[in-house]
């Protein structure tokens, strides 16, 4: 739908087959260039650029960058060799007739132009001020890309699963407080004082429910809100594509899961090959160090507990040894090993023991002198190193050693340049525990009352093999779980549900969650349970984090219209803002019960 009441066409609908007819265009004014009495506009819309050539002195003189105009003209081919091959409209050019200015604008907080080419017009401000002005910072051509990329995103997401015959139906935004392992945000009811809505942390027990409605297979883009830590990956309210099914197993949600990314990263111009690569959340800590690995590259973690076991370097006689190779680092200067303490530090280490092999062999570094005859002389085959590679070595408990060395992984791998944003490597992360303990750095808040949370969520299945004794040893107890991870990112996750209320009881009773809470929590949807619950199972996309991947973007923030600052503000509207003292009477946020007694 080109023609309006401004435009008869688009800037990009202006091309050799309109040479000789007269077209109306509307838009911004992305650029003036000014040639001895012929002035050029570059007319930037929603579709890209056009040049517009004024031979009116008078008329060309009020425009200014970011101006509103509205421009009637005379299609013509450019003048031969002054063609724009970066243009969809470099051969033709727009001679005005009639130019009418719709909006002026202010100066510039910061350059938006499409052509700038000055590198210090072209550098962004800070993101606060990018947030601030966020509208100007839409009209620059990679975040307006990024929006239609996501858009294409949605659109290939619904027409996959309209194809597989899912039906999109939308959940409430006010709930019940429920606990899904984040703090929830909460809203006072003004009409039920001292009673509080919480805003989903995701749709989890509605579209459970929706299975026991019959609605077997549905889904919806869905808004999810959890108030944690500010990360640079992380939002307080935040996106999904959520997924349910009934009667299905792991193996059906996988097989349908892979068939939606395919066609997503094909809306992107990108042909992925399906099905996925799997490995157990064992194996992707011990190899890499995460539950999330980045499979782009290899450069495995190597255990060497057994290999230090008789060690004489108090450091090494520890319940984990690991290592990891830096390929060609022996030669570099001491002041970058000092700044990898630093950097393991940051992460709470106490730093990062290493050693260098020479290109002579000769085995160098504060660790070398430490170890015997035998560890010395058989170091460079345990870690699979050669003459000119650096190892770096973690040792302690074994899961915060593995996540130490998995994150070096990755930091040299960026180092080294290795990692290319338009390459993809997916795995699906299978076997995940069922239960875990919360550690004091650990971001996720306790679903019950016991030493236990959650893996992923209270209402998980456990695998098949631990039905009968997961409530006996949750220590070791495995659940029917999965996650889905693209170049070291979680994208997705989910699990058979439980569907019994013999099986969710005993796993409440494990997280320490009563009769009683349980029912207070969430007794609306053990009810639904009584009166037939089918098997079912689902999975949930973070269409944000897909979304940055998809654009190259290291942020989030990149890829959503409006998204938060640090610390969850909004440097836009002044969110979140105090409230007047009528707004907060109205509210009933103070209320107090006893009052009414009295």
């Amino acid at each position: 739908m080109s023609q309006t009441a401004y435009r008869t066409h688009h800037a990009n609908d202006v091309t050799e087959e309109l040479i000789g007819s007269t077209v109306t265009l509307s838009g911004w004014v992305d650029r003036r260039r000014d040639h001895g009495g012929v002035a050029f506009v570059d007319l930037r819309d929603a579709s890209g650029l056009v040049q517009v050539v004024i031979n009116d002195e008078e008329m060309a003189r009020p425009l200014r960058s970011e101006f509103v105009i509205e421009v009637t003209g005379l299609v013509r081919q450019r003048p031969e060799g002054n063609e724009n091959t970066h243009l969809a409209t470099g051969t033709v050019e727009v001679v005005a007739e009639k130019i009418d200015i719709l909006a002026k604008s202010a100066a510039l907080p910061f350059q938006v132009s499409t052509s700038l080419e000055n590198e210090s017009e072209t550098q962004l401000p800070s993101d606060d001020v990018r947030l601030k002005y966020r509208y100007l910072d839409l009209r620059r051509p990679q975040m307006h890309k990024n929006l239609l990329m996501r858009s294409a995103m949605s659109k290939a997401a619904r027409k996959a699963l309209d194809e597989m015959g899912f039906t999109e139906v939308e959940t409430p935004t006010f709930i019940k407080s429920t606990p899904e392992g984040a703090r929830d945000f909460l809203v006072p009811s003004r009409l039920n004082p001292g009673s509080w809505y919480a805003l989903p942390q995701s749709p989890q027990l509605l579209k459970q429910l929706l299975m026991v409605s019959g609605i077997e297979r549905y889904y919806q883009l869905a808004r999810c809100y959890r108030d944690e830590d500010f990360r640079a990956d992380r939002q307080p309210e935040f996106t999904q594509l959520d997924m349910e099914m009934a009667f299905v197993g792991q193996e059906d949600v996988i097989a349908m899961a892979e068939r939606v990314l395919k066609d997503v990263w094909a809306s992107a111009g990108y042909e992925i090959q399906i099905p996925f690569q799997r490995i157990t959340y064992k194996d992707a800590m011990d190899k890499y160090g995460s539950d999330k690995p980045d499979l782009r590259f290899g450069n495995e973690i190597v255990e060497l507990t057994e290999y230090f076991k008789d060690t004489p370097f108090r450091v090494f006689q520890a319940d984990y040894v690991g290592a990891v190779v830096y390929s060609g680092a022996a030669d570099l200067p001491r002041r970058q090993f000092d700044g990898w303490q630093d950097w393991a530090r940051q992460r709470g280490a106490k730093g990062l023991a290493y050693v260098q092999f020479g290109t002579d062999g000769e085995l160098k570094g504060p660790v070398a002198k430490n170890l015997s005859d035998a560890e010395r002389e058989g170091l460079k085959a345990a870690t699979g190193a050669q003459d000119g590679d650096a190892v770096f070595f973690a040792a302690g408990a074994r899961e915060a050693s593995q996540t130490l060395l998995g994150a070096a992984r990755v930091e040299i791998a960026k180092r080294e340049g290795i990692l290319k944003k338009d390459e993809f490597a997916f795995t699906w992360v299978v076997d995940f525990p069922l239960f875990k303990t919360l550690e004091a750095d650990d971001d996720d808040v306790a679903v019950g009352h016991s030493k236990w949370t959650s893996v992923h969520h209270p209402f998980t299945m456990p695998s098949a093999e631990w039905l009968d004794s997961f409530d006996k040893d949750p220590g070791h107890a495995m659940s029917d779980s999965y996650d889905i991870v693209c170049n070291g990112n979680e994208i997705g996750g989910g699990s058979v549900r439980i569907h019994r209320d013999d099986i969710q009881d005993r796993v409440l009773d494990v997280l320490g969650i009563g009769e009683e809470e349980a029912k207070d929590k969430f007794g609306f949807l053990l009810d639904a349970f009584k009166f037939g619950a089918p098997p079912h199972a689902g999975i949930a996309f973070g269409w944000d984090r897909c979304a940055s991947i998809l654009a190259g973007e290291d942020s989030i923030r990149d890829v959503i219209a409006f998204p938060k600052a640090g610390g969850g503000t909004d440097p836009l509207t002044g969110a979140p803002a105090p409230i007047s003292d009528e707004q907060r009477a109205e509210t009933g946020v103070d209320y107090d019960p006893d009052e009414d007694d009295e």
